[in-house]
């Protein structure tokens, strides 16, 4: 457990600024809805003259653009992208970050054995993921009740928030399984980076390109989407399937690699 303390006090600053920064977002997004409201604009005609690919790269989807649930909607899949961001980096620094830091010989002088420090880097790991959720889940219910002018909106926000914080567990879990693999902090922080990211332009890719709707599967950003949550089939039973699977695998990759690497000292 002490292990589990002195990871949660090392991310608190990294976890307030990322909590601040949701924050500021849902108020911000909401913000602008209220402007295009009370100036007389509507938001679906003006996007009605913007090409469909546009929309569908930016994530504006078939939402009701005038409703402040189909502006949350398209708000949503940026603070996806925070969140995925925060924890496949979260993932992936909390496991190389002694080698980083050169204290590898102090923590692996405790009585404590590999299995022990990688379990509780995880735990910290997930409780800042869900300490992360549930600031974007309250601040977000906050914000929309006061733009969505009696509009309920509780129990979609509760959905999408559901879907995120598993796309947040599987990245965090990839972010920790490329550190366990690759021994260079850097290199790792940089590999996590690019699969998100490249899973991310995927993601809008597909929207753009029907054709390519098979490759849904390889992008967590096509499980849980907000079109798909709220306006669609809601939560798929396969890539609820697939989520579960890639995280126990990522997760089974961290302790089978991080057991048998040779640390840096």
């Amino acid at each position: 457990m002490n292990i589990f303390f002195r990871e949660i006090k090392a991310n608190r600053k990294s976890l307030i600024i990322w909590c601040l920064s949701v924050v500021m977002m849902v108020f911000m997004g909401m913000v602008k809805f209220k402007s295009y409201q009370t100036s007389g604009q509507s938001i679906n005609d003006l996007l009605g003259s913007m090409p469909s690919s546009l929309k569908a790269i930016l994530g504006f989807g078939s939402f009701d653009m005038s409703k402040a649930s189909g502006y949350y909607g398209m708000l949503f899949l940026y603070l996806q992208l925070m969140a995925a961001i925060h924890a496949v980096m979260l993932g992936a620094g909390i496991l190389a970050k002694e080698e980083r830091d050169k204290t590898t010989e102090f923590l692996m002088t405790k009585p404590v054995s590999r299995y022990t420090i990688i379990t509780s880097k995880l735990l910290a790991a997930f409780f800042n993921v869900v300490i992360l959720n549930i600031i974007t889940l309250v601040s977000s219910i906050a914000s929309m009740r006061s733009y969505s002018n009696g509009e309920a909106v509780s129990g979609d926000i509760t959905k999408l928030m559901l879907g995120m914080f598993v796309t947040q567990v599987l990245f965090m879990s990839i972010g920790a399984g490329i550190a366990a693999i690759n021994r260079n902090s850097k290199v790792s922080a940089y590999l996590a980076a690019a699969v998100l990211m490249i899973t991310f332009v995927l993601a809008r890719i597909i929207d753009v390109n029907d054709r390519l709707e098979s490759f849904k599967y390889i992008t967590p950003f096509k499980y849980f989407e907000a079109e798909n949550l709220l306006l669609g089939n809601g939560f798929e039973p396969v890539f609820v399937i697939i989520s579960i699977i890639l995280i126990s695998v990522m997760s089974a990759v961290t302790y089978i690699f991080y057991n048998k690497r040779d640390l840096s000292i």
